[in-house]
This record gives structure tokens, sequence and C-alpha cells, in this order.
């Protein structure tokens, strides 16, 4: 994983345009990504927040071919905590990228960044999605209702966290 150039905005339109169906069923965003040039908006304005420490969102990769996105979605250094998201082509679901990747933003948060809390939210009803957070040590600490809007309703999220003290460097 790492952070996207500019010149790589066309391979996420295409993924992003290839999944679109089924990335439309978790994640809010679909509708406002419809041209390459939105992609590019999305890889400059992450360039910019991780200039500006406020994110770390980055590709996922395969093989040098891009997959999809992970990172740090914000970074809150007040209260050192930040939240994980993720989203992957459904053609590389089950091959473990997604924990993979994980595993490394948790490393490098609490080694490198100094959080104490490190949080992953997923729709309830998100049982792939679930998993990763679950099979990572993560305690889930409730149900945050009707916290996103989906188009043409609300999803509940389920919160999981791990904080430094719980976290044995060894995922």
């Amino acid at each position: 994983m790492r952070i996207l150039d500019a010149h790589e905005a066309t391979a996420l339109f295409a993924i992003t345009d290839k999944n679109r169906t089924y990335l439309k069923r978790w994640l809010p965003w679909l509708d406002r990504t419809t041209t390459p040039e939105d992609s590019l908006g999305f890889v400059e304005g992450c360039r910019d927040r991780y200039a500006n420490r406020e994110a770390l969102e980055a590709g996922l990769f395969a093989a040098n071919r891009l997959v999809g996105m992970i990172g740090f979605n914000t970074i809150d250094w007040t209260a050192r905590r930040s939240e994980i998201g993720y989203w992957i082509d459904s053609e590389y679901q089950g091959q473990g990228l997604v924990t993979q990747g994980c595993r490394t933003l948790i490393a490098h948060g609490f080694n490198e960044l100094d959080l104490n809390r490190i949080e992953i939210r997923c729709a309830t009803g998100n049982d792939r999605s679930r998993a990763i957070p679950e099979r990572l040590g993560f305690t889930q600490e409730g149900t945050i209702r009707q916290t996103e809007w989906l188009y043409d309703h609300f999803e509940d999220h389920a919160l999981y966290a791990l904080l430094r003290s719980e976290w044995n460097g060894a995922l």
C-alpha cells in the first residue's frame, strides 16, 4: 500500500466504476464519483490531507495492481485517535489483503504516529467488513444508530476499537 500519485486516478476510477454496484451497498460516495476527474480530485485531496497530517489514505495493491483503498480517514492528534477505512475490488476479496493492510496501519499508528486508539466502523449488516476488526482483536464497543445516510436509508454502524495497551505488536 502507498499514497497514490495523480497519474493513478484513472486506475482508481476504473476499479471504482467496475465495482460501483457492489460498493454502493455500503459506501455513500459513489454518486459523487462519476468521472476520472472526480477520482483525480480525490487523489489530490488525499495527498493534501496527508501533507497536512490530517489523514493517511493509500492505495491497496496486489501484484503491483491497484485493487482498493485503505487508510486512516481522519487523525485526531489531540485525542491520539484515528479511524481505519477500507474497500477492495470484489475480485480480490477473501485474499487477506485488507486484513494485512490493517495490520500495517495499526503498527504504523501505534509505533510511528503514537496513537492510543484506532477505530473501525462497519455497517452492522456488512459481515465481511466486520470480520476484519474481529479477526484483528478489536473490541466491539457498541452500535452507532442511523449514523450514515446511504442514498435512500440510514445505516447503523458497529463500532470497534483497539487500544495501544491491548495491542501486542504481533497482529
